[in-house]
């Protein structure tokens, strides 16, 4: 399975935002700069959070992003699903009544498709494990891997 790299700009945005600690909105020029992104994409994704209600925007000339809820109320299955869209990753497409088994497609399409059956599978496990995991989790994960990194991301924001 291959996202986009979208999810991995949006999950980092709501880690930057949290550690930024100010209830500001933050513009997307900033957020853009902080990891060296094209703001008109990263928009794309900030607004894609929007409106699944992970972020709240504010328009205007001091306008910008901030969280919309607590990293402990943001799962990771939540930012994919924002950015990427809720629907199943496979798409069965039940080629199995066609060609060779066109003439028992209706003999074969009453027993659940074994491909799609295993790939289903594997995607709710996938799903869930993503939803076990919350942005607090990982932020907690991200400053034992760097301590002190809410303050390096602050201190480099006061200076930029």
């Amino acid at each position: 399975m291959r996202m986009s790299e979208g999810v991995e700009w949006a999950a980092h945005i709501c880690l930057l935002l949290d550690w930024l600690e100010t209830d500001e909105p933050v513009p997307t020029g900033t957020l853009a700069k902080s990891y060296e992104l094209p703001p008109a994409y990263l928009n794309k994704q900030l607004q894609a959070l929007v409106r699944a209600g992970i972020a709240s925007s504010t328009a205007g000339r001091n306008g910008g992003f901030r969280l919309a809820r607590p990293l402990t109320e943001i799962t990771m299955m939540d930012v994919v699903a924002a950015i990427e869209g809720p629907e199943d990753a496979f798409q069965c497409t039940e080629i199995r009544r066609r060609g060779m088994n066109a003439d028992v497609a209706e003999r074969v399409s009453r027993v659940p498709c074994s491909v799609s059956t295993a790939m289903r599978r594997a995607e709710l496990a996938w799903r869930r494990e993503l939803a076990g995991q919350t942005l607090a989790d990982v932020q907690a994960d991200a400053e034992r891997s760097v301590p002190r990194l809410g303050d390096r991301v602050r201190a480099w924001y006061a200076r930029n």
